[in-house]
């Protein structure tokens, strides 16, 4: 009786009401991503999008109008919610940039959530009259999830697959089906509550989804379970890294006065054993340090070099986030990477990765031709940013397997992280989460390269500036890390990669083929409903 109270609430709601509704159970929603991962709370808000749409309204353009913008509303929740940690780099120069932050934390989520209002009015597009319409929201929701990833360089930040992330039995569905198959899993999962308030004469038993939802969640997480058994941690033999989280603020990463101070704290912190059982740095063969280390070019800087091969012991590697400046360096216009070197304990550089995927408005300005013909040439000099690097590479060191280098978000686009030149044999992302303080922020970024790590049958190494850092093995497991915002070392061994999964093998296919099934079988069953209408 509470569950029908709650869906004559729901729907016989009109004006700002549905758009609170909306928004709140948007907002709600964002519960089940990191670091809350109170994923069940969706059996609730699911339904209630669900029930908009449904009464959204009887014409046919005015019932999709209806549906997108309690989508707008839902996304534009959810969104806030879930990205209000954008707000945090203002605050870093607070005087200068504290004035744009509401524009940040409200700007970016309002556009965000135009792929919602997309996806719902979709959904009431292909909707049809019983359990089925389940099926058109979580096709339509998908797609346009999937849009959001891939569209103006894409931002799949908190797709709604993430949901079932956190219980590693169930994460494992993304060595199945990726992302993309998990986010169909949840939306038309989390939703079948909606069916238990249909009347029967549409639906012939209201509770079957739901429990045809929960028996298909229990069957991945036994299939997660098995995998989980079946993949026990195993180290690459003599090998043993040291990450080095130096928890710098970012004033102090980006002020070159500070360079020496800088440098004399990562030696100081990576020559720290962890514990009085851990051994010093003569045993370490790999040290990793974060994202964008210096301030300053660190091939530029001698005195850095220096202090680098005397802390490296024979044979060690340092792997190291590092702005690189293009050669041959111009002055009057100078270019820069955002990269990653491997340098030896010689000092000798083994390799180096440039971002390939930069950041829009962070590491550069997107539409700059197109600003500069409008005669804005003033805006785009001053915004600067970086270059791109041309493609993903590995990296091949003495002492381990080849090495995919990912730098901060790179890591959180599925099926887009593999370089064309083989497979690697473990992943390291070096990133700085330190824009973002202690938010969520860092804690949904890192559940993101976990995954990762899962799709790809990889194990990942992760060196965060302020956290989180991390040793994940390839089916999810957390074998050591730091928390954020504390600084210190990390030593681990390095797991062995597994056998490429199916999603490593065949990528999106398969998500895309259930979506695809899905499709057929709602368009069928609503073009025999307007068949029948005539």
């Amino acid at each position: 009786m509470k569950l029908k109270a709650l869906f004559n609430a729901i729907v016989l709601s009109w004006g700002w009401r549905r758009c609170a509704i909306a928004f709140v159970a948007g907002a709600a929603s964002a519960l089940a991503m990191a670091p809350i991962n109170a994923w069940p709370v969706l059996f609730l808000t699911f339904p209630t999008l669900v029930w908009l749409i449904d009464s959204s309204g009887d014409s046919r353009w005015g019932s999709i109008a209806g549906s997108a913008w309690c989508g707008w509303w839902f996304g534009f929740g959810y969104f806030v919610a879930g990205l209000y940690w954008i707000g945090y780099p203002f605050l870093v120069d607070a005087p200068t940039f504290g004035w744009m932050m509401p524009f940040a934390v409200l700007g970016l989520p309002a556009v965000l959530a135009f792929y919602t209002a997309a996806g719902a009015a979709l959904a009431r597009l292909l909707w049809t009259r019983g359990s089925l319409r389940i099926l058109s929201f979580g096709v339509a929701l998908t797609l346009v999830e999937y849009l959001r990833g891939h569209l103006f360089t894409g931002f799949p930040w908190n797709a709604f697959g993430y949901a079932i992330a956190s219980p590693l039995v169930l994460a494992q569905t993304a060595s199945l089906v990726g992302l993309w198959g998990m986010t169909f899993i949840v939306f038309v999962a989390f939703a079948t509550p909606a069916t238990l308030t249909d009347d029967a004469s549409e639906t012939r038993r209201p509770a079957l989804p739901f429990l045809i939802a929960v028996a298909v969640l229990i069957a991945l997480a036994g299939y997660g379970a098995s995998r989980l058994h079946r993949n026990q941690t195993r180290l690459v033999d003599k090998v043993h890294l040291r990450i080095m989280q130096p928890n710098l603020q970012q004033d102090v990463r980006f002020n070159y006065a500070a360079r020496r101070d800088v440098m004399n704290r990562y030696v100081t912190l990576s020559s720290r054993s962890p514990s009085a059982d851990s051994p010093g740095m003569q045993d370490v063969t790999h040290l990793i340090w974060p994202e964008s280390a210096f301030p300053f070019f660190l091939a530029h800087e001698s005195d850095a070099l220096a202090q680098i091969t005397q802390l490296l012991p024979p044979g060690a590697v340092l792997i190291t986030g590092a702005v690189r400046v293009a050669e041959p360096y111009n002055p009057a216009a100078p270019q820069a990477f955002n990269s990653i070197y491997a340098i030896d304990h010689s000092g000798s550089i083994l390799g180096i990765y440039d971002k390939v995927h930069l950041v829009p408005f962070g590491e550069y300005l997107p539409f700059k031709p197109l600003l500069e013909s409008l005669g804005m040439q003033v805006v785009t000099k001053q915004i600067g940013g970086f270059q791109a690097g041309d493609r993903r590479r590995l990296i091949t060191m003495p002492g381990t397997p080849p090495m995919l280098p990912l730098i901060c978000y790179e890591i959180i686009f599925p099926n887009a992280v593999m370089p064309p030149d083989g497979r690697p044999r473990w992943i390291v992302n070096v990133t700085n989460d330190g824009w973002f303080g202690i938010s969520s922020g860092p804690y949904q970024h890192f559940q993101q390269a976990r995954v990762r790590a899962i799709e790809e049958g990889l194990p990942l190494v992760r060196a965060a500036n302020t956290g989180i850092s991390a040793v994940v093995d390839p089916v999810g497991r957390i074998i050591s890390a730091l928390p954020l915002g504390e600084e210190g070392v990390l030593d681990s061994g390095l797991p062995r990669s597994i056998r490429e999964p199916i999603y490593a093998r065949l990528g999106d296919i398969p998500a895309a083929l259930i979506v695809v099934m899905a499709l057929i079988i709602v368009v069928r069953h609503r073009l025999r409903s307007e068949l029948l209408k005539i």
